[in-house]
Order: structure tokens, then C-alpha cells, then sequence
């Protein structure tokens, strides 16, 4: 397969499997941490309107949406391709980056939770993701 095709490929799968796992984690989160009482979780601007109920706990499972998702999309993109594996990593880093941006710009959060999510949910997922995705593979190599 052609290599930067297969790269572009790989980044398309991980921004698909992260954005899957993020996902899925929000539409679980309130089974987990129930919403406050009133509050609207269904719509945006409901969402909004019922944010000044929401305690530290609730933005648990946001978190974990955006550092997993982050993660899980880094780790496929980078087994995935053959070569320059962090960097392909951080490139999912900064697109998620990017997508939580836009999201704290919709639906504004609290400062520490804007700063929390920013600063540690997305590029460093990302290399994480990354070194998790290198050992793996120089482990498979040596087991060659």
C-alpha cells in the first residue's frame, strides 16, 4: 500500500476510534454520575442553562471522554502506521485538541475544568498513546 495513503488512512481511523470511544463514554456518563437534580443534559442550550448545578464529580466522565478517546484514537493511529509513530500520535492529539476547544467555546466550563481538560486530556494522551503504541511494537520486533 502506498505509504502516505496508508498514513492518511491511519489518521482517519484513529480520529474514528477515538471520536467512538469519546462518545460512547459521555452517553454513558450520566449511569454513572447521575446529573444534578433539574438539570437538562439532552440539549445544548439546556446544558448550558443547568452547568451553574453541575459539582466537581460531573466532570469526571468528561474528562475521561477526552483523555481516553485522545488515547485510544493516538494508540490505533499509531500502530497503525510504520513509521514516525509520535508524531502521527500528536497529530490525533491536536485534532481532539482542537474539537475541545470548540467545545469549551459552545459550552463554557469552569476554569479549573477548562485547564484541567486542555492541558492534560489531549497532547499528552497522545504521546502517551504513542510510547504505549512504540513499546508494543519493539516488543513484537524482538519477539521476531
Amino acid at each position: 500500500m502506498n505509504p502516505v495513503f496508508k498514513k492518511i488512512i491511519a489518521v482517519v481511523i484513529g480520529v474514528f476510534a477515538g471520536g467512538i470511544l469519546n462518545m460512547g463514554l459521555i452517553m454513558i456518563s450520566g449511569s454513572i454520575i447521575a446529573p444534578p437534580e433539574g438539570a437538562i443534559t439532552t440539549t445544548m442550550e439546556g446544558l448550558k442553562e443547568s452547568l451553574h448545578l453541575f459539582e466537581p464529580k460531573h466532570f469526571i466522565m468528561p474528562f475521561l471522554a477526552h483523555a481516553l478517546g485522545t488515547l485510544f484514537g493516538a494508540f490505533v493511529t499509531a500502530i497503525i502506521v510504520n513509521d514516525h509513530k509520535i508524531k502521527f500520535a500528536l497529530v490525533i492529539g491536536v485534532w481532539f485538541l482542537i474539537g475541545g476547544i470548540m467545545n469549551i467555546l459552545m459550552l463554557p466550563s469552569p476554569t479549573w475544568f477548562t485547564i484541567l481538560d486542555l492541558t492534560l486530556a489531549y497532547i499528552p494522551m497522545a504521546y502517551l498513546g504513542g510510547s504505549i503504541a512504540l513499546k508494543i511494537n519493539k516488543g513484537s520486533q524482538q519477539g521476531e
